[in-house]
């Protein structure tokens, strides 16, 4: 006795399903692929397998009709009775999970993770349309190649850089795994799926552009606003959502009896504890009695405005970079810390990351630092080897 299995290819994909049947090897037409005989038992089989090819003829005119992906995947689906798993379909899934991130905004993500989420979601629905020229997919149809030319679609249609493809197909996967979780998809399509984040050059700035920031006295009141509120966060290293939270009553005084920032990330909730600097001093003095400046240490600007102005003063300080409020965190890690010889657990700690991977993007050896430690080691080289000649002279 033989097993009989059903084989459906479908444009190179191959699916094999059990039809939980046995028949004698010596009774099998592999040419006819039926039963050989007349007896009860061979037409009883020989019908089964008739009517199991209808269903198969059924099934695919189905996913026809409902607009499904036409891959033996969802028809797999379909003739193994997994219709209402199979059925569920992609997007209404994702509006879902959006909505439950929504609505924990403030509380467990931020505004820019929701909106990157329905970025994604955008990005998707389009896909759809462009690929398949439907509005919405079964889940089952989500599959390898799917995944590949959705990732395909954002680097080529959408433009999308590499880093940010990644990010939203990390986005994307999120979903996925949630499908998997709840046992409405077997196995998960990204398991082969491979894309790197290409770590990126960050700007920042040295010692001298910022003097000139500092220094600078500027015509508009609101240039030097922003310039005040910039530096503040070049000697601290607070992100913009950070600055803009960030309260009188988290200016306390540490175990050193100096003034601390201690404050808790918006993007990671994280805690970030950072002594206060002298410039940083005389920045909270100079906005103490600010008229917009009630529970709010500073003035800040919408991120938006604040880097409009930030161009306007980079060119009038000469500056060639393009100036933006974010690099100033990273002009903290750099210039102002670990060029000064602040160790990179401090500075992580200061950041408020996670782990120590994530501050050694925002922390550069710099060029200075480098031929520091190299004459150092010269300086060390020459005195073994003086040394050595005297011993030898000798």
């Amino acid at each position: 006795m033989a097993p009989l299995y059903l084989r459906v290819t479908m444009d190179g994909e191959r699916i094999e399903l059990s039809c939980k049947r046995s028949v004698p090897i010596n009774k099998w037409n592999a040419t006819g692929q039926r039963m050989i005989g007349s007896n009860d038992d061979a037409k009883f089989l020989n019908a089964f397998l008739k009517s199991s090819e209808h269903q198969v003829y059924d099934a695919y005119q189905s996913m026809v009709d409902k607009k499904l992906p036409l891959t033996a995947t969802t028809l797999r689906s379909i003739l193994t009775n997994k219709e209402d798993d199979g059925n569920k379909m992609l997007i209404p899934i994702f509006i879902e999970h959006n909505r439950q991130v929504k609505s924990l905004v403030g509380k467990e993500y931020a505004q820019a993770t929701h909106t990157r989420y329905e970025t994604t979601l955008n990005h998707i629905t389009q896909f759809l349309h462009w690929k398949y020229k439907v509005k919405d997919i079964g889940i089952t149809g989500i599959t390898h190649e799917f995944i590949t030319s959705f990732d395909f679609y954002l680097r080529s249609e959408k433009n999308c850089n590499n880093n940010t493809t990644v990010k939203y197909m990390k986005n994307f996967k999120k979903i996925i795994l949630i499908c998997v979780d709840n046992g409405w998809l077997d196995k998960d399509p990204f398991l082969r799926y491979k894309a790197k984040i290409k770590e990126v050059v960050r700007e920042f700035l040295t010692e001298e552009e910022i003097e000139a920031i500092r220094n600078k006295v500027f015509a508009s009141l609101r240039l030097n606003q922003v310039r005040d509120i910039f530096i503040f966060s070049c000697y601290t290293g607070l992100a913009y959502a950070d600055v803009k939270k960030l309260k009188r009553s988290e200016i306390v005084i540490g175990l050193d009896k100096q003034q601390w920032v201690f404050t808790a990330r918006q993007k990671t909730d994280t805690p970030s504890r950072i002594p206060i600097l002298p410039p940083v001093q005389d920045i909270i003095k100079k906005y103490a009695s600010h008229p917009e400046c009630k529970d709010n240490l500073l003035p800040v600007l919408s991120n938006q405005k604040m880097n409009c102005y930030l161009k306007e003063i980079a060119g009038i300080c000469g500056i060639q970079k393009e100036l933006t409020f974010h690099i100033a965190r990273h002009t903290f890690a750099t210039s102002i810390t670990m060029a000064n010889g602040v160790s990179i657990e401090s500075v992580s700690k200061m950041l408020g990351h996670r782990n120590m991977r994530t501050t050694q993007h925002y922390a550069k050896i710099l060029d200075a630092k480098v031929s520091q430690d190299m004459l150092m080691l010269t300086k060390k080289l020459t005195k073994k080897s003086n040394k050595k000649i005297i011993q030898d002279g000798k």
